[in-house]
Formats: structure tokens, C-alpha cells, sequence
């Protein structure tokens, strides 16, 4: 289970949660004009659905604020209602977004399509870093998954979910060309980090990143760190040892923002990371785009990307 105990649960299921995230009216549940209903427990995975299904889907996101802690939501029963009328659901799994299994099992409907990503890239429940989507390799993978599910969904448009399928996997094609290139130019750039959100991604950079795991995790998963584990993460700062530090923009803390400081303090460019895709004005592909340009930006000129 990736959460973190102790923090006061937020009230973040409300009107703009249930943001619908293409063409329906926000929150729809219905399937006005024979379109699929669809659900994304988290808004990039909602994206990647209305990017497939296009106008025959209408897609809820139940995660879909930047500005909030994704680890502190609890259902409701306005959000056990859009998945209850759902035919095709995408979760992240790897105990990320665990309640929507509850509300699935609250909610059953034999015909319902669901697209748990753990279980599709065949990932043990034992994965330590559940933010998937950073992956390079995760989302072709989900897009196809989706575009079959559509299509057993609706047979008759099949045709139109493949050509939007290939068109997702080109526009896929400029993050893959920056994430090489920053490999082939930066090869090996030092990293810090507060959690694991965009190791996949950094990974798929070339960067070494010098923050135990075992920092990420705990702080991930709100459990403070060993001492020693803080005393060598300051070490990166003070010791000019990182060329940029990259933070979870949505979960901050005294400790994550006491790292923020040292950052500042010793003229340490800082890049933003995010659990939920920014909105408005990103889609999935442009939003990972966009990570790859800020961590070039700060190798490259210093240069601190804190919110995209």
C-alpha cells in the first residue's frame, strides 16, 4: 500500500473531481448518444481513454487536481456511482489506487471492462515504485488495451479507435526523441529527489539518481527517514554533488520543503514533478514532454521549473 498514514484526509471529491475529461458534460454517468462511459482513476490515464475513444467516449476523471495530495482521497458516493455506471475503467494498481477495487467489488458488473495497469504490464504487487506512467514503455500499452477494450465495447467503430491508437503512439515519438537525446548529451546527470515519482522517467534519461530509495520510499509513503538517510540527502546539496533536484509538486512536507531551501541555498535548479497530469492545457504526452524540457532546461542553464 502506497499511502501515507497520518494525514488528515482532504475533501477532495467534489464537483471539479468528477471533471468530466473529454467531450460529455462534467460527471456525466450516462451514455447519451450511445457513448461508452468511461472511467480513469487517475486524470492521465481519463486523457489517454478520450484520446482513443474520441467522440464516442465519454471519460470521468476521479483523480484530477495537481493541486492536492492524491494520497489523502477518500470515495464517495458520487464517485462509486461513476464507476458503477462505467463500461471500460483504467486504475494504476500496485496499491496506488486500491479503493477503486473496493468500489468495483461494491459496484459488480460482469460486463464492465477493466484495465488495471499493474496486472497488464504483468508487475508483481511487490513493485516498489507505483507511479507507471512515467514509463516510456507504459502507456502504448495501456493505449492498446484501451482501443481493444473499445472496440469489443463498440465493433462498429473499431476502425476509428485503431487510427486514433497509431496517432497517440506517433505523438508519443518527440518525448522519446528528448529523453534520448538528454541521455546521449547529459549522460549519467547527478540527481536528487523526495520520492519516486519520476524515477521510470529519469531512469529512461540516463540520470543517476543519488537519493536512497529507501528516502523516496519513506517519504512516499509518510514515514520519517533515518537520520543517516537525511544527512545524505542534505550532503547532495551542501556538497554541490546534484545538478538539479526534482520534488513531488503535490505532496510537500517541513522536510521536503526544508530540501527546497537547501536547493535555493546552494543554487540547485528545481523541477516539479506531478502524480496528476496538469490541467488545463496538457494532454499526457505533452505533460511528459514537458518534465523532459524542464530537467533539460536545469542541466542545461540552471534553470528551475517549480509548476509547470
Amino acid at each position: 500500500m502506497h499511502v501515507r498514514p497520518g494525514i488528515a484526509v482532504a475533501a477532495l471529491v467534489s464537483a471539479g473531481l468528477l471533471a468530466a475529461a473529454c467531450s460529455s458534460a462534467p460527471g456525466s454517468l450516462t451514455s447519451a448518444g450511445g457513448g461508452i462511459v468511461a472511467v480513469g482513476a487517475e486524470n492521465e490515464y481519463a486523457n489517454v481513454i478520450s484520446q482513443i475513444g474520441g467522440k464516442y467516449v465519454h471519460v470521468t476523471a476521479i483523480l484530477n487536481n495537481p493541486n492536492t495530495d492524491p494520497h489523502t482521497f477518500e470515495s464517495s458516493p458520487s464517485v462509486s456511482q461513476a464507476v458503477g455506471a462505467a463500461q471500460l475503467v483504467v486504475q494504476n494498481g500496485v496499491g496506488y489506487d486500491s479503493w477503486m477495487n473496493k468500489i468495483e467489488a461494491a459496484t459488480p458488473d460482469a460486463t464492465r471492462k477493466v484495465i488495471d495497469v499493474q496486472t497488464l504490464l504483468h508487475l508483481p504487487d511487490s513493485t516498489p515504485n507505483p507511479h507507471l506512467w512515467y514509463a516510456p514503455s507504459t502507456m502504448p500499452a495501456v493505449a492498446r488495451a484501451i482501443a481493444n477494450g473499445l472496440a469489443a465495447l463498440q465493433p462498429a467503430h473499431a476502425a476509428v479507435f485503431r487510427a486514433n491508437l497509431a496517432r497517440f503512439d506517433a505523438s508519443l515519438r518527440p518525448w522519446y526523441q528528448a529523453l534520448a537525446h538528454f541521455k546521449a548529451t547529459y549522460p549519467g546527470t547527478p540527481v536528487a529527489t523526495t520520492e519516486p515519482v519520476g524515477d521510470y522517467m529519469l531512469q529512461a534519461a540516463g540520470t543517476r539518481n543519488l537519493t536512497t530509495f529507501r528516502f523516496q520510499q519513506d517519504i512516499m509513503n509518510g514515514v520519517d527517514p533515518a537520520p543517516q538517510d537525511v544527512s545524505l540527502e542534505t550532503s547532495l546539496f551542501s556538497g554541490h554533488k546534484v545538478r538539479v533536484f526534482l520534488y513531488n509538486q503535490q505532496v510537500t512536507d517541513t522536510l521536503t520543503e526544508s530540501f527546497l531551501g537547501l536547493a535555493r541555498k546552494y543554487g540547485i535548479p528545481v523541477v516539479g514533478v506531478y502524480e496528476t497530469m496538469p490541467t488545463p492545457g496538457y494532454t499526457y504526452q505533452s505533460w511528459m514532454l514537458a518534465e523532459v524540457r524542464a530537467l533539460q532546461k536545469a542541466v542545461a542553464g540552471k534553470i528551475t521549473t517549480s509548476r509547470l
